[in-house]
């Protein structure tokens, strides 16, 4: 009796369009994965509409021209939902890499406390498109795929490592399980309240992190999709039961940002009268175009090198970093990336950016872009089931971000510690980014201080000439605040 030799099948659309048995994936790791990144960054949907909706412009007005801030509030949820997933799947089906956007935090304080006082709402979303396009057109001519190239391996390291130290730093403290005290002459921060901790919330976020690093331990499938998923539950159970609350200064021992009570209406109809709510050069008129230009160069440089560090550290993660340090599709993530900050301040939501939270999808075994369409149509359901998403409080999320900060922190074995002018700049890179809370802030630190080394022990021409040009940039974006001063 012959038999017939194994015919292998063939792959399915799935796995030939994301290449996911090349990369080392399997569908529901990718599914898995897109969720878990989804419910460590769904916060945004939740934070953003409480920076952007609640902070008047020029004019005394909300975002969207009106003087009632629960109108403003829920308009910005939902365009920020909507754009995070238009943007999110986008990534994933022309870059198909595991990297999520969403409104970028710091630059929607920045909007809202700095700018948004000067300008109308609309005046200060045009200053974001004009960076967005900028940025794009900077892509385009593959000036910013070429200062990506331009960086030293050891540096790409460093910054892998320093935005894990900054992830893990983001997961304790806005689980208020480290914060900064009540005294002002005490220390920048300390553990719990006043030295202990205490509260239900940060008990929710001790078990929480101690199931995943169990779960991760030995090694089960899904390990930080079930410890979010067991804390949330968790946290449900025990708010409907000691009425904790949100976090404030009469109880603060409540939960951060959001109270994991079932929602008494679980849909909403989504408001997008946002939407296309920018002047583009009205910023020029209000403030003058030295301010403006000024504005923009900040925004651009925060946006430019934030992406860089970003796609970096989830590339190293998921290992899909060639040779030298670069992630494939390089090009259409930084186009992608581009497009989303123009398409955040066109919706009057702020720049859309690449989220570091991304990396918990990583690891929970995401490797291609089906990991972000599927976070991607997570946030356009949140659109109409906004209140579902207050279920997940910080308590029960960050613990996935302290798990995949020590991740990211392993690659420091890769930094050459006994080569001075490479040690002090990963040094310096690794540690400001927590410590200024500023992806960006950590990069140009270790650019100049790489630069200057180099000078300094007379290896000059070494100096990749892209280096020089974005070091000084750098210089320029550090001393921004005195010569915006001196110029206006």
């Amino acid at each position: 009796m012959s038999t017939r030799p194994a015919v292998a099948s063939r792959p399915g659309f799935l796995d030939s369009f994301f290449k996911i048995t090349e990369r080392g994936s399997t569908v529901p790791r990718e599914v898995r994965g897109g969720l878990v990144t989804f419910f460590t960054m769904a916060y945004i949907v939740v934070l953003n509409p409480l920076i952007i909706g609640t902070v008047k412009d020029s004019t005394g007005q909300y975002v969207g021209g009106g003087t009632d801030p629960t109108a403003s509030i829920a308009k910005v949820a939902v365009a920020t939902a909507l754009i995070a997933g238009v943007i999110t799947i986008l990534m994933g089906l022309v870059a198909n890499f595991p990297l999520a956007l969403a409104t970028g935090l710091g630059l929607n304080a920045f909007l809202a406390y700095s700018i948004a006082s000067k300008m109308t709402w609309a005046d200060a979303m045009g200053l974001v498109v004009l960076e967005g396009i900028i940025i794009l057109v900077l892509v385009l001519t593959g000036f910013r795929r070429a200062v990506f190239e331009a960086v030293p391996r050891q540096l790409k390291v460093a910054i892998s490592v320093g935005i894990g130290l900054f992830i893990a730093f983001i997961g304790v403290i806005d689980a208020g399980f480290v914060r900064r005290p009540a005294a002002p002459t005490g220390p920048p921060v300390e553990l719990g309240i006043g030295g202990s901790l205490r509260g239900w919330p940060v008990l929710i976020f001790v078990v929480g992190l101690v199931l995943i690093v169990t779960l991760y331990a030995r090694k089960v499938k899904g390990a930080i999709l079930i410890g979010i998923l067991a804390a949330t539950v968790l946290a449900i159970v025990v708010e409907a039961i000691t009425d904790v609350g949100a976090r404030t200064t009469d109880n603060p021992a409540g939960w951060g940002l959001s109270v994991p009570s079932l929602p008494d209406n679980w849909f909403s109809k989504p408001n997008l009268d946002l939407l296309g709510e920018f002047n583009l050069f009205g910023s020029f008129e209000q403030v003058g175009v030295v301010s403006a230009i000024l504005l923009i160069f900040t925004l651009m440089l925060a946006d430019f090198f934030d992406t860089m560090g970003t796609m970096t550290a989830i590339g190293a993660e998921a290992n899909l970093l060639d040779a030298d340090g670069n992630p494939p599709n390089a090009q259409r993530i930084l186009i992608v990336d581009s497009v989303a900050a123009a398409a955040g301040g066109a919706a009057s939501v702020s720049s859309n950016t690449s989220y570091i939270e991304s990396a918990s999808g990583v690891g929970e075994g995401a490797r291609t872009g089906l990991a972000s369409v599927v976070t991607g149509i997570c946030f356009l359901i949140a659109m109409v089931v906004a209140p579902l998403v207050t279920l997940v409080p910080y308590e029960a999320a960050t613990p996935a971000l302290v798990l995949v900060g020590f991740l990211m922190m392993t690659q420091v074995k890769g930094i050459d510690f006994d080569d001075i002018e490479v040690a002090i700049p990963a040094f310096l890179t690794i540690i400001l980014m927590p410590f200024t809370y500023s992806i960006t802030a950590g990069i140009g630190a270790g650019f100049v201080s790489y630069v200057l080394l180099k000078v300094v022990r007379g290896k000059a021409r070494q100096v990749h000439p892209l280096m020089w040009v974005v070091s000084a940039l750098f210089v320029v974006y550090f001393a921004i605040g005195p010569l915006g001063d001196w110029l206006t």
